[in-house]
């Protein structure tokens, strides 16, 4: 029904109408594929691991990082170094956070250059851009962490500045795309504890419950959203109905008895 409703408010309000249900993807395959919760369904760049390629070449940054993950963007890799060094600096921005940038340009005449061909090999880099399924004329763009959350969220910033720069981010295209499965709770590593990803009466998927005593950080929330071009429109979720359920999630965010009755 909602889905209904959007699609009726598009067609009424903007003249834009969608064919067939909107797709879905699972919350840990945005996060894995675009760093976003609401990713920006609009263009590709989706992300790209590397961290097993990049190991054991004496290259100290990414030997060191625990995560490496990169986009390609297609036809950039005429850009030149002043473009590239407007990259680097925006992520380095405070907002975004990341302490550097690593390109790799494949160039029309097949050979490839990099920010760290000092390190690799040609054929390290052909391995890469095998990975990406880059094409001549495409520019790889990667970045590294310890932390792999935080890194792909600094690369799901790089990915929408890429597709502003491309013009990719067109306001007259509408992508929408249902997210679901997201996580009941979500660690908090400086209080060493679970919080409600939504809020505490949000009900686990039936098949999950069995995991509320042995993993709970596996359990997945009987809850949806609906992203449209990176924003999201709203969401929903089933709500808890059993007392004992009920009581068992209070327990696992740290409430005592006194404080659920609050």
């Amino acid at each position: 029904m909602f889905e209904g409703m959007i699609k009726h408010i598009f067609q009424y309000v903007k003249g834009v109408k969608f064919e067939g249900d909107f797709p879905r993807m699972t919350w840990h395959d945005c996060m894995r594929l675009y760093g976003s919760d609401k990713p920006d369904m609009r263009f590709g760049m989706t992300f790209v691991e590397l961290k097993d390629l990049t190991e054991g070449r004496g290259f100290p940054v990414f030997d060191d990082a625990k995560f490496v993950v990169g986009i390609c963007a297609e036809g950039c890799a005429n850009y030149t170094r002043k473009q590239l060094d407007a990259l680097a600096e925006f992520v380095k921005k405070p907002q975004v956070g990341a302490k550097g940038l690593v390109y790799v340009k494949y160039e029309e005449n097949g050979t490839l250059k990099s920010s760290v061909d000092k390190f690799y090999s040609q054929d390290d880099l052909k391995t890469w851009a095998n990975r990406f399924g880059a094409k001549t004329g495409d520019l790889m763009l990667i970045l590294c962490g310890d932390d792999a959350d935080k890194t792909r969220k600094q690369m799901n910033e790089l990915r929408l500045e890429m597709g502003e720069r491309l013009g990719l981010r067109d306001k007259n295209k509408f992508a929408p795309l249902w997210v679901v499965d997201f996580p009941l709770f979500e660690w908090n590593e400086e209080d060493n504890r679970f919080y409600a990803m939504h809020h505490p009466f949000t009900s686990p998927k039936p098949e999950d419950v069995q995991y509320l005593d042995t993993d709970p950080g596996r359990v997945r929330a009987n809850a949806y959203d609906l992203a449209m071009n990176g924003v999201e429109l709203g969401g929903g979720s089933v709500r808890i109905h059993d007392s004992e359920l009920q009581n068992k999630m209070f327990e696992l965010l740290g409430f005592t008895p006194e404080k659920a009755m609050d």
